[in-house]
C-alpha cells in the first residue's frame, strides 16, 4: 500500500519537517516513512514519533505520494539518482537543498516527474519556520497547495517563481544567521553596561522576538513602530542615527546581495 509520505535525510531540518507535520496533526506517524544512513538516528526519530524508520533510501521512497529529500546539496543528485527507479506514477519530489535548481532535478530524475523546490529555514526547529516554495510545471495548484499545507505545519510557507530563491535564500534562508549576529551585538553593548551576560542576552532576544511578533500580528510597517519609539531628542533617536552613520542598512542589504549571489553560484 502507498505511504503518504517519505522523507530522505533525519539531520536538524528534515526532523523538524516530521515534528511540525506530526505535531499539527496534518499526517498520522504511520503514514510517514523516515530514512537515514545512520540506523540510530532513524530509530531514535522514529521511538520519538512513531514513524517508520529505515536505512534503505529506496524502502523509504517505494510508492509514497510524496517525497522529501532533506540531504545536503552535495548529495541531492546522488540520491535523486538512486531512488528514481522505486518513485510511484505522479509521485512528488520535494527537495529543500540549496541552490539545486528544478532544471538540474528534472535532468536526473526525468523531465516528467513532479517536483517541488522548498527553501525553509532554521526557526523551523521551534515551529517557526520561513519556507519558499517553487514548483515545476508538472505540479498542478492542487499539488503545490498540498506541499504548502505541509510546509505549514512548521511555520509559514509561500509559493514563489524559481527565480526569486536566490532572494529567499538571502533573506530567510540565511537570515537567522544576521540576525543572531545583531542579537550578540546587542547583548555585548549590554554587559559594557553592566548588565549579566545571562540578563544580555534574555533581553536582546525577547526583545528581538516580541518586536517581530508585533509586526506580523498587527501588520504595522517597521518604520512606523521605529518612528513610534523614537521621540523627538530622545535616546532612541540618538541610537538610530549612530546606526545610520555606521551603515547599518548598506551593510545588511550587501551582506544579504553577496549571499544571494553565491546561492547562483552554486545553482
Amino acid at each position: 500500500m502507498a505511504r503518504e509520505l517519505a522523507l530522505i535525510g533525519c539531520g536538524n531540518m528534515g526532523s523538524a519537517i516530521i515534528r511540525g507535520i506530526l505535531e499539527a496533526g496534518l499526517l498520522a506517524p504511520e503514514e510517514i516513512t523516515v530514512s537515514s544512513p545512520s540506523a540510530v538516528t532513524a530509530d531514535r526519530l522514529s521511538g520519538e514519533l512513531g514513524c517508520t524508520a529505515t536505512t534503505d533510501n529506496v524502502e523509504a521512497a517505494h510508492d509514497a505520494h510524496i517525497v522529501i529529500l532533506a540531504v545536503k546539496p552535495h548529495l541531492i543528485e546522488v540520491v535523486a539518482r538512486e531512488i528514481e527507479p522505486a518513485l510511484a506514477d505522479g509521485a512528488i519530489v520535494v527537495s529543500i537543498a540549496a541552490g539545486v535548481t528544478l532544471a538540474r532535478l528534472h535532468a536526473v530524475l526525468g523531465d516528467d516527474r513532479k517536483i517541488v523546490r522548498a527553501m525553509p529555514n532554521l526557526p523551523a526547529m521551534v515551529g517557526e519556520g520561513m519556507s519558499a516554495l517553487s514548483a515545476g510545471a508538472q505540479v498542478d495548484p492542487a499539488e503545490i497547495n498540498r506541499v504548502k499545507r505541509l510546509f505549514e505545519g512548521f511555520g509559514k510557507a509561500v509559493v514563489v517563481p524559481e527565480r526569486q530563491m536566490d532572494a529567499v535564500v538571502a533573506v530567510s534562508g540565511s537570515g537567522p544567521a544576521y540576525v543572531c549576529l545583531f542579537i550578540e551585538a546587542l547583548a555585548d553593548a549590554g554587559v559594557a553596561e553592566g548588565m549579566g551576560r545571562a540578563d544580555a542576552y534574555a533581553f536582546a532576544e525577547q526583545t528581538v522576538l516580541g518586536t517581530a511578533r508585533c509586526l506580523l500580528e498587527t501588520g504595522t510597517h517597521p518604520a512606523v513602530l521605529k518612528d513610534r519609539v523614537s521621540s523627538p531628542a530622545g535616546t532612541t533617536i540618538e541610537a538610530v542615527a549612530t546606526l545610520e552613520e555606521r551603515g547599518l542598512r548598506s551593510a545588511v542589504i550587501e551582506a544579504a546581495r553577496i549571499c544571494a549571489q553565491r546561492n547562483r553560484e552554486l545553482s
